[in-house]
């Protein structure tokens, strides 16, 4: 066990990664956290994100807890609720922010900023972050990785203080990947899609069963309205359709995207999560939104983002989170 994972209190290197829109609430971080690893709420709208914050303390009995925040859509409440909560780690993504750094470390939370290249690593740093998670191409959801997972943790840890913890995302959905990434100087193994699929998550059932049946993801700009950033994702009709040619998406489609990227930075969260509900493959004006449960028929999965790493083949059951943890720490 590294020293920067006993400094917060875990019992298993293996840190549940922050999924956004809905996925990731209370049940399942304070699974994942009571099963010795680290739980995280993914950001929500504020009051929602505080209260779950709040419910996976609870249930945590005493277990370190984190926050995930992505920075496009940061709002000071979702800061305040972070210190409010008390939460243990608290995951930057998509962005930088030395003030919200600076804010949280006061209040003695543990902040992580994901990055893809040695350079942003650097960046992050002179932020004055206590840790990073390096994201490799293999990774599902919001990315920005250049290189592959074992590629780019190299290239940071070459270029980072020995005693920086190095957390490494992409591709792990079993206990022979965190062993793998732990040898190859990763301080822990963030993992995504296998916590997708347990019964705490909050992804819609049909999602769940596209996870356990699927396995070809694409990585695509086709869900960037309102978020204009790089997502892979499993594939469906509306990537069948629109990125035949070419995995972005449509040249019109990209331009579309990157003009409503102030939009996304302006509105509600709320705002993208309904109108997940309501897209269809052929109107090629996707959000990132994810389908969560009670969010609609099956029929939303073929135009919603079905966020997945390129380890999703792998995945074959839905399982208690507390059982993916001891799984992946048993490698």
């Amino acid at each position: 066990m590294s020293s920067w994972a006993e400094r917060i209190g875990l019992e298993h290197p293996v840190v549940q990664a922050g999924m956004g829109g809905g996925l990731s609430t209370a049940p399942l971080a304070a699974a994942v956290s009571a099963a010795g690893g680290l739980g995280t709420v993914g950001i929500m709208p504020p009051r929602a994100f505080s209260a779950e914050l709040r419910a996976a303390r609870a249930l945590a009995a005493g277990r370190p807890v984190a926050a995930n925040l992505l920075l496009p859509f940061l709002r000071r409440a979702h800061v305040r609720a972070c210190v409010e909560s008390g939460v243990t780690v608290v995951v930057l993504h998509g962005g930088f922010a030395p003030r919200v750094v600076a804010t949280l470390r006061a209040a003695g939370i543990v902040v992580l900023q994901q990055v893809g290249t040695a350079t942003e690593a650097r960046r992050a740093l002179a932020d004055g972050v206590d840790g990073l998670i390096v994201q490799g191409l293999e990774a599902g959801g919001h990315t920005y990785a250049a290189l592959p997972l074992r590629a780019a943790l190299r290239a940071v840890r070459d270029e980072v203080p020995d005693r920086t913890p190095v957390l490494a995302a992409g591709g792990i959905v079993d206990g022979a990947d965190v062993a793998r990434v732990l040898a190859e100087g990763a301080d822990a193994a963030v993992v995504g899609t296998r916590f997708l699929a347990t019964e705490e998550s909050r992804a819609h059932p049909g999602y769940k069963r596209a996870l356990i049946d699927g396995s070809r993801t694409v990585d695509t700009l086709l869900f960037g309205f309102g978020w204009p950033m790089r997502h892979r994702v499993l594939v469906n009709a509306a990537t069948d359709r629109w990125c035949r040619r070419d995995p972005r998406g449509p040249r019109a489609v990209r331009l579309l995207s990157a003009a409503s990227g102030p939009l996304g930075r302006v509105l509600p969260l709320t705002v993208m999560e309904l109108a997940a509900r309501v897209q269809h493959p052929t109107i090629p004006v996707l959000t990132p939104g994810p389908p969560v449960a009670g969010g609609g028929p099956d029929r939303i999965l073929r135009a919603t983002a079905l966020y997945a790493g390129q380890g999703v083949g792998r995945i074959g059951d839905v399982r208690p989170a507390a059982e993916v943890v001891r799984a992946l720490a048993s490698g």
